[in-house]
């Protein structure tokens, strides 16, 4: 029988990676004090280090940035310094971690905000629900709409992450726009209403993605710079009166920038949860757009025979995994061996301590030395 294709290797930039089972990235909610990663969190990574990529939970680019409590940084040399030591856990163990750049825009809360100040978006719109604040859910705000001049200083804060993730140690960097996020509000006409050179027709409205893009790619060349989209996301009333135009243009602007990959959430979840829709807007839809090496990475509730489906017909290069990843370190290896997968606890994603985090049961060291030779390294 041959091998499952999703287990053999890929070529990423400049990157050979053992697989293409990828780690999705996973807002976990277990910083330490001043959004610094912990020694927890080092475990956590050195234990998934077996994916063919690993994309960190999102981490915020500025202090205004942050949307979520106990979220790690990467804004501070502090924080730099605390992911020195996950990047190195998860090198020694012969894996490859990109850091996903973030900014929750208008999904954020004053009492996430230096001085309580209102979050920032494109424009003054309140989305709907609440965010998780140190003294609970709150009432989503009216976020206030950054101004023109301001625009640059944005840019240059995740041009600053992308310079501080270089010094962390990391492979590369994914932007997040996707679910609803600062870039996903730009690109989507529903939360864009601006009527400047950053709103209105879909060059505009993307203008700030590409932006982030190019500098982060100033930094580390294109070929470690991916960029996450959610073309079906509707999670923080994101809108758009033609989605697939609008989603189709972001993609064909990133290919022509050679970006390392683009990471597109399958309209088959919503947050952590699954759904039914029938929104056109997979994985199928965008690869044909793309060319030369840029890769795409499909995610969104796969179950391992899905995905092996996916990267067998050519619309996906790779799958990420998420809650699968949560509950299975080991999930490559499971994968190879068609073994029982480790049942997920939904009450631990978010905070708390070891539990539901680094304690999940992993398969034997025997049989995970048989697929530990594949280790990645740079072509």
């Amino acid at each position: 029988m041959p091998p499952k294709k999703i287990l053999t290797p890929l070529q990423l930039g400049p990157y050979r990676l053992r697989s293409r089972v990828f780690m999705a990235p996973l807002t976990r909610m277990r910083a330490g004090e001043r959004n610094v990663p912990t020694e927890m969190n080092v475990e956590y990574y050195r234990q998934r280090a077996s994916a063919g990529l690993i994309v960190t939970e999102a981490t915020p680019v500025s202090p205004s940035g942050h949307g979520y409590v106990h979220t790690p940084g990467i804004h501070t040399e502090e924080q730099r310094d605390g992911w020195r030591p996950i990047t190195k856990a998860v090198h020694e163990a012969g894996g490859v971690i990109f850091q996903q750049l973030f900014h929750a825009g208008r999904l954020s809360h004053p009492d996430l905000q230096p001085g309580g100040v209102l979050p920032v978006a494109p424009s003054a719109i309140r989305p709907s629900g609440v965010s998780p604040t140190y003294s609970g859910p709150k009432e989503r705000v009216t976020p206030r709409a950054l101004e023109a001049g301001e625009m640059a200083g944005v840019i240059d804060e995740f041009r600053r992450a992308a310079l501080l993730s270089l010094e962390a140690g990391f492979d590369g960097v994914e932007i997040h726009s996707a679910n609803g996020y600062l870039p996903d509000e730009f690109l989507n006409s529903g939360s864009n209403h601006r009527t400047d050179e950053w709103g209105g027709p879909v060059e505009n409205r993307a203008r700030f993605l590409l932006e982030i893009t190019d500098a982060a790619i100033g930094v580390w060349g294109a070929s470690r710079v991916g960029v996450r989209l959610s073309p079906s996301n509707i999670v923080g009333d994101i809108e758009d009166a033609d989605r697939p135009a609008t989603y189709s243009y972001a993609v064909r602007k990133l290919n022509e920038r050679g970006v390392s990959y683009v990471h597109i959430v399958s309209p088959r979840v919503q947050d952590n949860e699954d759904i039914v829709t029938t929104l056109p807007l997979g994985p199928e839809r965008f690869r044909p757009l793309l060319t030369g090496e840029t890769r795409l990475i499909a995610a969104g509730g796969y179950q391992p025979a899905d995905a092996e489906d996916l990267i067998q017909s050519g619309h996906a290069d790779a799958v990420a995994f998420g809650r699968w990843f949560i509950a299975n370190p080991d999930l490559p290896l499971r994968i190879e061996l068609d073994a029982v997968l480790n049942r997920y606890d939904r009450s631990t994603f978010y905070g708390g301590t070891e539990k539901g985090y680094t304690d999940y049961p992993t398969l034997s060291s025997a049989k995970i030395a048989s697929v530990s030779e594949g280790v990645c390294h740079a072509a």
